[in-house]
């Protein structure tokens, strides 16, 4: 079942809601004298590496040693 709050209960503990949803990661319904109104979902940016860059894995191509400091790019005072 999913799970709801008033919106003058959110209004009122709404920092604290919102950090709950962020650590469960479950949506919440809003509700207005009883009927939903909003669902308020928290983003879900948490990938692997491989979802990330999976699909580049293979495909780059390195023309210098990346561990070379390149000086020449700053000035030097």
């Amino acid at each position: 079942m999913q799970k709801t709050i008033s919106k003058s209960q959110l209004k009122t503990n709404m920092l604290k809601v919102f950090r709950e949803l962020e650590a469960n990661g479950e949506a919440l319904i809003v509700t207005d004298r009883n009927m939903p109104v909003l669902r308020i979902t928290p983003l879900n940016d948490r990938f692997t590496v491989e979802e990330l860059f999976g699909g580049f894995q293979g495909q780059v191509v390195y023309h210098e040693d990346l561990d070379i400091p390149t000086l020449d790019e700053w000035e030097l005072t």
